[in-house]
């Protein structure tokens, strides 16, 4: 008698992305542009403390800060943390260390990376200064990082107007997350049901509701799912809302309907799209069937299936 082979381990790199434009306000158009322009500017609040990078609002008192001041580009590093693996798109592509440094004439810390040959040669207490980039544009990577510094101390803070010529008034912020997802058992038994064009949840042994997509145990018992249940396929439209904006990478002409619907036997709503009706008919209670495409893994869309709607009583706790 032989074991059994463990069963195949599921692995997908995911990418989570959300760029987004923001505009910004006097204090933190200035700082940048500063950076574009060599300069490194903060803020004093009433109080007297130098806050850099600067922020709008004292933390204290809440009360709007627009005193801008420029400070050196030598500090002293706070603290630390050594970085032996960089990522793509970190400041540097060499091992380095995560530094917090006050800068002579501020009272704040600013995080940047320090290039160092090794944790060794990082401490804290030592002095760096700025190594600014070969190309400025007007952003937080104007600084490219800090290097080991051995000279005397910058100037205390002095006034500083803030004006120079074509400030920064935007900018966009490239949030972005590269990872690779391995489902555990529930979700595996999920996925590899739905490559063959079924829907399996799991029934929690307590309070009996039907999770799906399952999660492995029921986040309000607290116990282990370990029921499968396969429900739908069809379902009912619970709520909904109407997309107008185009998503980069995604061949769906707009407007059109994402909904949740909760699938004949499931005990909560899963989301998809709705199609074969026009976006203006879609409504609450509208029962709907998925739509497989070939060789799709999971249902492309949901289209009506004719059926009379739903009364809102069976399926108002869903919603």
């Amino acid at each position: 008698m032989t074991a059994a082979s463990p069963p195949e381990l599921l692995r997908a790199p995911l990418v989570v992305e959300f760029p987004f434009t923001r505009s910004l306000g006097p204090v933190q158009s200035a700082f940048l542009t500063g950076l574009r322009e060599g300069v490194v500017l903060g803020v004093k609040t009433a109080g007297g403390k130098v806050m850099v990078p600067p922020v709008e609002y004292d933390p204290v008192t809440a009360e709007e800060i627009r005193e801008l001041v420029e400070v050196a580009a030598t500090g002293t590093v706070t603290t630390w943390a050594w970085n032996h693996l960089p990522r793509p798109h970190q400041p540097l592509d060499t091992p380095f260390a995560w530094v917090l440094v006050k800068l002579d004439g501020a009272d704040t810390a600013l995080l940047h990376a320090l290039d160092a040959p090794g944790p060794e040669a990082v401490h804290t207490g030592m002095r760096v200064r700025v190594r600014w980039a070969a190309e400025r544009t007007g952003a937080i990577t104007d600084i490219a990082c800090f290097e080991p510094y051995e000279g005397p101390a910058g100037a205390e803070a002095a006034p500083h107007d803030g004006d120079f010529a074509g400030a920064v008034t935007g900018i966009v912020a490239q949030a972005r997350l590269d990872y690779v997802y391995s489902p555990g058992r529930a979700q595996t038994a999920y996925i590899n049901a739905l490559s063959e064009q079924k829907t399996v949840g799991e029934r929690c042994p307590s309070c009996h509701k039907v999770y799906v997509p399952p999660r492995g145990a029921c986040p309000t018992c607290g116990v282990a799912t370990t029921d499968q249940v396969e429900v739908g396929p069809a379902g009912t439209v619970t709520t909904y809302c109407i997309v107008n904006i185009k998503a980069r990478n995604l061949d769906i002409e707009v407007p059109y309907v994402y909904a949740h619907i909760a699938l004949d036997g499931a005990g909560l709503a899963l989301h998809g799209r709705i199609g074969g009706i026009p976006y203006d008919q879609v409504r609450m209670g509208l029962r709907v069937e998925p739509v497989w495409t070939e060789g799709g893994r999971y249902p492309d869309h949901y289209r009506p299936t004719g059926e009379p709607d739903a009364d809102y009583d069976a399926y108002k706790e869903l919603i």
